[in-house]
């Protein structure tokens, strides 16, 4: 048996889906179920492939769109990428900050004493007599 190829539109859909974590079967099984009415997001796939002209521009698009709200907490749609195209060459993800912090404690960076403080839970600056290597631990802010 001959397995059906995807057309462009198709693609850009299941792209669109795949950077929702979906994998393809799921997306079949939810359009069985109809938790993916499918066919509303034929229209606007067409319309990015013509507007970004091609189906691998378009992909790209839902890609960059795609890691900026999610770097963000933010849903998308397909939909987003047309609110947001002129502004695609300037979407980046968020920016993971990491802070130090000595022993759960939270560190500063004195610039004019040129060293690093503990702040303890007190509020006072502890000088940090550790190894910088070893004993600072770099966390993500939340």
């Amino acid at each position: 048996m001959k397995e059906k190829k995807e057309t462009d539109i198709q693609e850009v859909i299941n792209h669109f889906f795949y950077t929702k974590g979906y994998t393809l079967e799921q997306i079949k099984e939810d359009a069985k179920k109809r938790k993916i009415i499918y066919s509303r997001f034929t229209r606007p796939a067409k319309e990015l492939i013509e507007l970004a002209g091609s189906k691998k521009m378009a992909k790209q698009a839902i890609t960059i769109v795609s890691d900026w709200a999610k770097s963000r907490n933010l849903d998308y749609a397909i939909e987003t990428v047309f609110k947001k195209w002129l502004e695609l060459d300037k979407l980046k993800p968020k920016e993971i900050v990491k802070k130090p912090f000595y022993e759960d404690q939270p560190m500063v960076w004195s610039q004019m004493k040129k060293k690093w403080f503990v702040i303890n839970n007190e509020g006072e600056w502890l000088e940090f007599a550790g190894d910088e290597k070893k004993d600072i631990v770099w966390k993500i802010k939340k």
